[in-house]
């Protein structure tokens, strides 16, 4: 029977929790206690037909596996949820033999047996949405088919209420989106909303998303289906073995490597485990010296009583209310996510089918926005409450891929109860991963590598940025938002001196980086306050986050002139950037040159003083990263500008956002194919000044010691030189498209040096300029942006830097062998440039039409100011399924869908913006 809960309705329970008194602040940032004690209470029941800790098997008493353990597996996945058993399912699939599912109690016991089971097919990302599709696919169609089992999958609609203009304006891009991935939905008004859902309140509604494809599944269906059909195909499940170590060796080239999983029962050797262990994640992480940064927390439903007329209704997410409605029979299950949610600090061993007492304190904002949404539920009795452990990341995505400190240890954890939703296409590329060294799809949102490893064990900001994530998860997603939570973690030389000059700084990778310059003074970030939970005090005329609510907007922003500002003083005279984030690595050794020539798609190997613009390529000629490679000459003595080696050596600079994806891909690399070469991480020493501009050739005359002629010092070069009387490595680079700069500078020297680059530009009309700057600069140059639109599923002769490959050359580098496959048959996508007339804010996600045929969608946008046109990237396709040649590109007829309106557009196969590249020349 389910529990007996204390409340008549879901308006008693809100009457009730408003009349109680409000807990003692001095209980600080610790979980509430709960009315039992702070473990979980006796087991409930959930609102689904079983569980599968009925199904048959071993009594209570019997404490052995549920079958013997094998001595040898190829792969041991670790907990028997959602990923583990989707992860199980699809390396079956891809014909991994011998590999074994251990679950300490029974498939789906901790989290997944009491999630709610939604999916919904759209979500502001384009891998998402594929991810989501094979999802469904697994759950309506392929298990049904392969096994003769019901999922549960339950077809019934999804519904996303905007009572906002934002919000609206959020769900019409999402509509475009769909678009280009086949995923039908309708926006609605509020006549229409009530015609499709007669109990809801519409008086207050913009309009809705309606997505008639969306529905449900069942937790223990779906993994029952998944362990058959896993089992069929020769892989293992097995229950009631708790894991209790991870075995670690280290190879001959000292590099740290799995080799078994230890059990109560016995051990397994392994060379490859994955862990699946939801919020015990961190518990099996710690067994191999592992960082698994999530936290834990309490998330909860309750689920009314019959209610008239509400059979066969879509689900429903009100984000604005924070708080969905499942359809569960003819009741309603409702939850949502909260600013104050319970932090479980204890995370017990021995939880596996038991709940938690609900805090109606916490979880009565959800019933005020459910009864309004749905007023028939404030007479509505409730039938059961379901408060349960979920697992929660610092940036609300989960954790997945290789970990970087050891060998053969996978991640599939951390979903932020999307593991049911997600897990289907989630667990084929962990598989793929697992299998081919590599996801299939795009996966660096998910990818353990996308924190720096500074972090990922740093317990405040892994709590602050999870709690932040967990309040923010139904706010409007803005592309240009920041984080307030887990701020000024990393901070470079010139923070405080350009926090003076009024920087507005962005986070990335913990890095506070500039992101455009306030006229109005210093906006520093504050440290976080929980949005005033847990007896914090909420800051009050706080600047930052002023200036931070004028980027809630799908419209130009009011600072959108400062930013036109920064961008035409560096076209018109010069502007220094501050990019002192970037990743900075040495590669040394015996091997450097062979490890570099096979890294790089692009010739580095060039005389010193050479600097080249390359990309890491995976073995299907997917872009790892773009960066930048300087051949140095050995020097005796050992400096932070020019470290002492013998062999070869190159200096590498790369993007700060993807510097520990880029040197863990590099390590592995380098590992792999046992180069005898060191890779040392400078990336705190040396800060990096870019200055950029007609001018700034005048500029660093008067700072630097060297000739700046274009005859002394040619683009693409590099020299060590004196700026102010300081040595510092000048590179003549630019990723703005102008004549420039780079100075890389050892960190003491930082300061001295851009106060005398500001004082000799102060004639010329030098100005500070951020990242905000370089996006709308670079764009209209037509430069790449690593993760925007340039991937790890997309290859440099789609993105069009087919420049940057020595293919002409005999040698051979990672991916050659893809590229040569993909240039003889032909591109199937490339990547395209788009300008549009009107005046009209472009963010990412519209879809590119092509003579009336969606041919893809947009991945990176901006407005362009010295042309005055909005520019935008996408990679486009031709529907028949044939080559796209740029005589494809040129015969279209285009236009860009922002949010339902389409808006004429011209294709480029070159920038719109000097596309014969005199202006990095010095040629004005």
């Amino acid at each position: 029977m389910p529990p007996r809960v204390p409340m008549a309705s879901l308006s008693r329970a809100l009457r009730v929790a408003a009349s109680r008194p409000r807990r003692s602040p001095a209980q600080g940032l610790g979980p509430r206690a709960l009315t039992s004690g702070a473990g979980p209470t006796a087991e409930k029941s959930v609102p689904y037909a079983r569980t599968l800790k009925e199904a048959p098997g071993p009594s209570a008493e019997a404490r052995g596996p549920s079958r013997p353990l094998p001595s040898t597996a190829s792969v041991v996945v670790i907990g028997g949820g959602s990923l583990g058993c989707q992860t199980l399912y699809h390396l079956a699939k891809l014909g991994v033999s011998g590999a074994v599912l251990l679950e300490r109690e029974r498939l789906t016991s901790g989290t997944t047996w009491h999630t709610a089971g939604l999916l919904w097919q759209l979500r502001p990302s384009d891998v998402e949405v594929e991810l989501l599709a094979h999802t469904r696919r697994v759950v309506s169609r392929d298990l049904p088919a392969e096994t003769g089992l019901h999922t549960g999958w339950i077809q019934n609609g999804g519904l996303f209420i905007a009572s906002s203009r934002q919000r609206l304006d959020e769900y019409k891009r999402l509509m475009s989106l769909g678009k280009a991935y086949g995923v039908e939905s309708h926006v609605l008004g509020p006549v229409e909303t009530k015609a499709l859902y007669p109990l809801m309140n519409v008086d207050d509604l913009y309009g809705t998303l309606y997505v008639p494809h969306d529905g449900t599944m069942d937790p223990a269906g779906t993994c029952s289906a998944l362990a058959r059909a896993a089992s069929a195909r020769g892989a293992q499940v097995i229950e009631k073995c708790p894991v209790t170590g991870i075995g670690v060796r280290t190879d001959d080239f000292g590099v740290r490597r799995v080799a078994a999983v230890e059990t109560e029962h016995g051990s397994i050797q392994t060379p490859c485990v994955v862990n699946c262990a939801g919020v015990w994640a961190d518990a099996v992480g710690r067994m191999a010296g592992v960082k698994v940064p999530l936290v834990a927390m309490h998330h909860a439903y309750v689920v009314t009583e019959r209610i008239e007329g509400i059979q066969n209704m879509p689900n429903v997410r009100d984000h604005d209310a924070s708080v969905y409605l499942r359809l569960q029979g003819d009741a309603l299950s409702v939850g949502g996510y909260e600013t104050n949610p319970i932090f479980w600090e204890e995370v017990s061993d021995k939880f596996a089918f038991g709940l938690f007492d609900l805090d109606w304190d916490v979880f009565a904002q959800h019933i005020e926005g459910a009864i309004h949404r749905v007023p028939v539920l404030e007479k509505t009795g409730v039938k059961s409450t379901v408060c349960g452990p979920e697992s929660f990341t610092p940036d609300h995505k989960p954790l997945m891929g290789e970990v970087p400190e050891l060998r053969g240890f996978f991640l599939g954890c951390g979903f932020n109860s999307a593991g049911m939703m997600l897990g289907g296409g989630c667990g084929q590329e962990l598989a793929h991963w697992i299998v081919h060294g590599r996801p299939e799809k795009d996966m660096y949102g998910y990818d353990i590598r996308r924190f720096h490893h500074s972090l990922t064990d740093h317990r405040r900001w892994v709590r602050e940025r999870s709690h932040e994530s967990y309040a923010k998860n139904y706010s409007v997603v803005f592309p240009h938002d920041e984080p307030l939570a887990g701020r000024n973690m990393r901070r470079d030389p010139l923070h405080e001196e350009l926090l003076a000059r009024g920087c507005v700084f962005q986070e990335r990778h913990g890095w506070e980086r500039p992101g455009w310059f306030h006229p109005g003074g210093p906006a520093p970030v504050l440290h976080y306050d929980y949005c005033g939970a847990y007896g914090q005090q909420a800051h009050q005329d706080y600047t930052y986050h002023r200036l931070l609510r004028g980027d809630y907007t799908f419209d130009f922003p009011p600072h959108h002139d400062v930013i036109q500002q920064e961008c035409l003083a560096c076209r018109g005279a010069a502007a220094v950037f501050n990019m002192s984030y970037f990743g900075k690595f040495y590669l040394l050794g015996a091997d450097a040159r062979e490890a570099a020539d096979w890294l790089f798609s692009a010739d580095v190997s060039r005389p010193p003083g050479s600097t080249v613009y390359t990309c890491m390529l995976n073995a299907r000629g997917g872009t790892e990263s773009d960066l930048t490679v300087s051949r140095l000459a050995p020097g005796p003595e050992a400096t932070p500008l020019a470290p002492a080696f013998e062999g070869d050596g190159f200096y590498l600079a790369v993007g700060g956002a993807a510097a520990q994806h880029c040197w863990s891909h590099l390590t592995a690399v380098l590992q792999d194919r046992r180069f005898r070469c060191r890779l040392v991480d400078c990336s705190e020493d040396l800060g990096m000044i870019s200055i950029q501009g007609p001018a700034s050739r005048a500029v660093l005359q008067e700072v630097l010691d060297a000739d700046l002629s274009d005859e002394a010092f040619p683009f693409s070069t590099h020299r060590l030189v004196n700026a102010a009387g300081h040595p510092v490595r000048a590179m003549r680079l630019s990723f703005v498209g102008e004549l420039g700069w780079e100075l890389h500078v050892p960190a003491p020297s930082c300061v001295p040096v851009y106060r005398a680059v500001m004082a000799a530009g102060a004639a010329h009309g030098l100005v500070d300029a951020g990242y905000r700057a370089i996006d709308s600069l670079s764009i209209e140059k037509g430069y790449r942006h690593w993760h925007a639109d340039l991937r790890p599923d997309d290859s440099p002769l789609e993105a069009g830097l087919a420049f940057a490959c020595k293919l002409r050359s005999p040698v051979p580098f990672l991916g050659r062998r893809a590229l040569e496959q993909q240039r003889a048959a032909g591109l199937r996508r490339r990547l395209v440039g788009f300008t549009v007339d009107e005046k009209v804010p472009m963010l990412g996600l519209e879809a590119i039409w092509r003579d009336g045929h969606v041919v893809g969608h947009v991945r990176r946008a901006d407005f362009g100011f010295a042309i005055g046109k909005t520019i935008a990237y996408g990679y486009i396709r031709d529907p028949s399924g044939g080559p796209v040649s740029p005589d494809f590109v040129r015969r279209g007829d285009y236009s860009l869908e922002r949010m339902g309106v389409a808006y004429p557009a011209r294709a480029h196969l070159k920038s719109p913006f000097d596309p014969d590249n005199k202006r990095v020349k010095g040629v004005y």
